[in-house]
C-alpha cells in the first residue's frame, strides 16, 4: 500500500514493516486518529523527522484576509484556515545523550499498525544509536471515541544489552514550525505562530498552556498528566513557557528493564468563554482520563467500535485489498465525524490541513450517507451544524438579493471562504445537497422531532433560495440560470442538470413537510400560497435534453460545446486545473468529475434505463477524474447500466485512493468523501442500493472479481445484513423491526431472524464504454 512493499495487506489493519523517508507524509495521514474533535495526524513520538506536523481541533481556524486584483460587490472579504495547535503528541527520547533519531544511527526494526478493531495506533522499533547503544522502544496511541476531550499514549523504553541512562521528555508544544506551502491550490496556506500565549502552569507531573488566536480569537487550551512506571533511579520534573510544557523522568535501566509511561493529554477550545473556564474544562477532562486509566481507555474504545462494526461492517471476499480498504474507509469516515457534535466535517477530516480545512459539499453528498446508515447521530449532529449557521447563509442569499439561505461553498464557520466566485458562490447546489442529507436522514431513522425542527427549517430555507433564484420563462418552465455544479470544468452555467433536479427534489421535500406539520410551518412564516409556489416550480422545472444526441446535457447547451483535445493532451498535463486556465475549461466538453452522472445516482428516479445507459456512455468519453470524487459515482452507474468490469476498476479507484496515493496528495490529507465513496461503490454500486422514500430497494451483483460481499446498516431502527454471492442475495433483519424492501423493484417482507434468499439477475451483454486516452482506470480483474 502507499506503492510500497513495506505496507501489507490486512482485513482489520493497516501495518508498516518498514520505516521509510519517502511515504513519510503520505503515512502521517493513513496513520491519523482523530474522534471528529480532537485530530493526531501519525507523527512520530519523538516529533521529528516529520512531513508534516499535525494537531487539530475541529473548528479552531484563524482567519486571514482574501485580496483580490479587482474587488467587486458580494466577494468574500476573509478566509478561514484550520491551524496546527499545541502539539500532545511528542515524546523525545534521549539514550546515553544521543537523541532518538530514525534518520541517525541504525534501525534494526521498525513497525507501526493502525488496528480499526480497536482503535489503537501501535509502534515497535528496535534502535541502535550512533555508538552502538541498543533500546527497543514500543508506544500505542489513541484519540478517544467515547471521551470528546481525552487522547492518551503508552510510551515504553528497554534496554537490552547494556545499562542505559535514558532521558524521556513528554512535551505539549505549540506554534511549532511548518513547511512551507507549494503552488497546488488544494494544498492550505501556511500561518506562521498563529498562537499567542494567555497562560501556563505546571504541578506535579502535569502542564497546561493557554493560547488565544489573535484575528479569530478563539480561546484554547491543552494540558496533561503522566503516569510513569520505572527503577528506583527515576528521577521527574516538569516545567513549563509560553508555548513549550515539558515533563522529564530520567533513570538507569539494567538490560531488560523497561521505562513506561502513560501520558495523557485533554484538549478544549471557546469564541465566548474566559481563561479560567477553558482552563478549568481540560483540566476537569484532565482528571476524568487519569481516574479512567490507560486500561480502561483502551477498554472503553474497543467497546465502541465493537458496536460500531457490529453494525457497519462490509466484508469483501476475493479481493483482499479492497476488504481492507473499505474497513480503513470506514474507520476514518467514523474518525472524521464521530464526536464532531456542532461541527463541520471537512474534506480531510481532522488528517492534514489540504483545503485549509474547509467543508466543501461533499459531506452532504458522500459522507452523510454513510454515517445515515451506520452511526445516524453523527449525521444528525452534522445536518443539526448546517441549521447553527443558517443566519450566516441567510445574510449572504440577502447580499446576493435573493430569499432563504445560500450555503457556502467551502468553509469552517458557515462564512463564505471561496475567493473565485464561479466555483464558489455560483454552487448553489450545496443548498440542495443539504435537503437531499436531510431527508435522507429522516426516512432511514423515522426521526419526526428532527425533521419537524432542524428539518423542516433547513429545507424551507433552501426551498426559498430555490424560488428566487429560479423563474418561469415564457414557455412556463422553471429556469435556474447562472449556476455551477459538482463539475468544476464548468461554470456560470444555464440550468445545470444535476441543481435543477436536486433542487425539485428540495422544492417538493419543503413544501411536503410543511403540509405533514402545518402548525409548525405556520409558526415559521410559511404560508399555503409559498408552499403551492415550491410545488409549482418543481413540477415546472426545466431539464435540458439533447435529442439530435439522445442524452441528456450537463447543462442547457453543453453539448454544443466544442469538445475538449484529449489526444492532444499528455498525461502530465492532469490535473487539467494546473495547466490550462479555466476560461478555456469553461468552453469547452471536458468534465473534472461526475455531474450529470452523479444526479442519475441520486436523482435515479428522473431517468429511464435507456437515459442512463446512453447518459453513462456519452459523460464516460468526457470525464477525466481530476477529482478524488469521481470515481466511485461512476462506479455506481457502471453497475447499474452493467459494466460490471468498470464498476470494480472505479471501486478500486476510489478504495486506493490514498492507500496508493493515486492523485499524490495524501500528505496533505485523507480524501474523507472518496473514503465515503468505497462504500458507496460497494454498497450503492455492486449491492444496488436505492432509496425510495422510506424503502430501501437493492439490485445487486457482482463483479467475477468478488465473490462474496456482505453488507450491515441500519435502518428505521433495524439492523440489516445483505449477502450477495454470484447467484443469490439474502436479506436478514438482524434485529429491531420487520422490514419491507425492494428487490429489483418487488417487494419482499422480511421478518427479525428470518433470511428472504432471491435470485441474481445477470447483467446485460453491454460494450465498455470509451474514456479519454490515458483517463482510463487501472483494470482491477478480467472484463465482465
Amino acid at each position: 500500500m502507499i506503492q510500497h512493499p513495506s505496507y501489507a495487506v490486512e482485513p482489520w489493519r493497516l501495518r508498516e514493516t518498514e520505516f521509510n523517508l519517502d511515504v513519510l507524509g503520505q503515512s502521517e495521514s493513513v496513520f491519523a486518529l482523530a474522534n471528529g474533535h480532537i485530530g493526531w495526524r501519525g507523527n512520530l513520538d519523538e516529533g521529528e523527522p516529520h512531513g508534516l506536523p499535525g494537531s487539530y481541533l475541529n473548528g479552531v481556524y484563524e482567519s486571514r484576509p482574501l485580496p483580490y486584483a479587482e474587488a467587486a460587490y458580494g466577494y468574500p472579504e476573509a478566509g478561514e484556515t484550520v491551524i496546527n495547535v499545541t502539539n500532545g503528541k511528542v515524546i523525545r527520547l534521549l539514550v546515553d545523550d544521543a537523541p532518538f533519531d530514525l534518520r541517525y544511527g541504525q534501525v534494526r526494526d521498525h513497525e507501526r499498525v493502525l488496528d480499526f478493531r480497536t482503535g489503537l495506533l501501535e509502534r515497535r522499533v528496535e534502535w541502535e544509536s550512533p555508538v552502538g547503544q541498543v533500546v527497543k522502544v514500543r508506544s500505542t496511541r489513541l484519540v478517544s471515541l467515547v471521551q470528546r476531550s481525552v487522547a492518551a499514549i503508552c510510551y515504553e523504553v528497554e534496554a537490552v544489552d547494556t545499562d542505559l541512562r535514558v532521558v524521556v521528555q513528554s512535551e505539549l508544544v505549540a506554534n511549532e514550525a511548518l513547511p512551507k506551502a507549494d503552488g497546488d491550490p488544494r494544498v492550505s496556506a501556511v500561518l506562521e505562530a498563529p498562537l499567542r500565549s494567555e497562560e501556563h502552569r505546571c504541578e506535579g507531573a502535569g502542564a497546561v498552556l493557554v493560547h488565544r488566536t489573535a484575528a479569530s480569537e478563539l480561546r484554547l487550551a491543552a494540558a496533561m498528566d503522566h503516569q510513569v512506571q520505572a527503577p528506583p533511579s527515576l528521577h521527574e520534573t516538569v516545567v513549563s513557557f509560553e508555548d513549550l510544557a515539558q515533563y522529564t523522568a530520567t533513570a538507569t535501566l539494567k538490560p531488560g528493564e523497561r521505562l513506561r509511561l502513560i501520558k495523557y493529554v485533554t484538549y478544549g477550545w471557546s469564541r465566548g468563554r474566559s481563561e479560567p473556564a477553558v482552563r478549568a474544562q481540560v483540566e476537569a477532562a484532565l482528571a476524568a482520563a487519569v481516574q479512567t486509566g490507560w486500561d480502561g481507555l483502551m477498554a472503553e474504545q474497543r467497546s465502541y467500535l465493537d458496536d460500531f462494526w457490529e453494525r457497519a461492517d462490509v466484508e469483501v471476499e476475493g479481493d483482499a485489498e479492497v476488504q481492507q480498504a473499505v474497513r480503513f474507509a470506514l474507520f476514518h469516515v467514523l474518525q472524521a465525524g464521530a464526536r464532531a457534535e456542532g461541527r463541520a466535517i471537512p474534506a480531510k477530516g481532522l488528517t492534514g490541513t489540504g483545503y485549509d480545512g474547509h467543508a466543501f459539499w461533499d459531506t452532504e453528498s458522500f459522507v452523510l450517507p454513510v454515517l445515515t446508515y451506520t452511526v445516524p447521530q453523527a449525521a444528525a449532529h452534522a445536518l443539526r451544524w448546517r441549521r447553527d449557521t443558517l443566519p450566516i447563509a441567510q445574510g449572504s442569499a440577502r447580499q446576493l438579493g435573493l430569499k432563504g439561505a445560500a450555503f457556502a461553498w467551502r468553509t469552517i464557520t458557515g462564512a463564505s471562504c471561496s475567493g473565485y466566485w464561479p466555483a464558489g458562490t455560483a454552487a448553489f447546489h450545496v443548498g440542495a445537497d443539504i435537503a437531499d442529507a436531510v431527508v435522507r436522514y429522516v426516512n432511514a431513522t423515522g426521526d419526526v422531532d428532527f425533521e419537524k425542527g432542524v428539518g423542516l427549517e433547513l429545507l424551507t430555507e433552501t426551498a426559498r433560495l430555490w424560488r428566487s433564484l429560479g423563474h418561469h420563462d415564457a414557455q412556463g418552465r422553471f429556469r435556474i440560470d447562472g449556476v455551477t455544479g459538482p463539475d468544476e470544468y464548468s461554470a456560470v452555467a444555464d440550468n445545470n442538470v444535476y441543481t435543477n433536479l436536486m433542487a425539485q427534489h428540495n422544492l417538493r421535500s419543503a413544501a411536503a413537510v410543511a403540509e405533514r406539520y402545518a402548525d409548525r410551518a405556520l409558526e415559521y412564516g410559511i404560508d399555503a400560497e409559498e408552499a403551492a409556489s415550491w410545488s409549482d416550480a418543481a413540477e415546472a422545472m426545466f431539464i435540458p435534453y439533447d435529442d439530435m444526441l439522445g442524452v441528456h446535457s450537463q447543462s442547457e447547451g453543453f453539448t454544443s460545446h466544442q469538445t475538449w483535445d484529449f489526444a492532444g493532451t499528455s498525461p502530465e498535463q492532469y490535473p487539467l486545473l494546473l495547466h490550462f486556465p479555466y476560461f478555456d475549461l469553461y468552453r469547452k466538453q471536458v468534465v473534472k468529475q461526475a455531474d450529470l452522472v452523479l444526479a442519475m445516482h441520486l436523482r435515479h428516479d428522473a431517468f429511464t434505463k435507456e437515459q442512463k445507459t446512453h447518459n453513462f456512455a456519452y459523460y464516460e468519453a468526457l470525464t477525466v477524474r481530476d477529482s478524488s470524487l469521481s470515481a466511485c459515482t461512476q462506479a455506481v452507474l457502471a453497475a447499474e447500466v452493467g459494466h460490471l468490469g468498470l464498476a470494480y476498476d472505479y471501486l478500486a479507484e476510489a478504495a486506493l485512493m490514498d492507500l496508493d496515493d493515486l492523485e499524490n496528495n495524501t500528505r496533505d490529507g485523507l480524501h474523507v468523501a472518496s473514503l465515503a465513496g468505497t462504500w458507496i461503490a460497494l454498497v450503492a454500486g455492486l449491492a444496488g442500493m436505492r432509496e425510495h422514500e422510506d424503502t430501501l430497494g437493492f439490485a445487486p451483483r457482482l463483479p467475477s472479481g468478488i465473490t462474496r460481499l456482505a453488507v450491515n446498516l441500519s435502518h428505521q431502527a433495524s439492523r440489516l445484513r445483505v449477502e450477495v454471492t454470484a447467484d443469490a442475495v439474502t436479506y436478514q433483519v438482524l434485529d429491531g423491526t420487520p422490514l419491507r424492501i425492494l428487490h429489483n423493484g418487488q417487494p419482499v417482507d422480511v421478518a427479525v431472524d428470518s433470511p428472504v434468499t432471491r435470485p441474481i439477475t445477470r447483467a446485460p451483454s453491454t460494450t465498455r464504454p470509451h474514456q479519454p486516452p490515458g483517463r482510463e482506470p487501472a483494470r482491477r480483474g478480467a472484463e465482465q
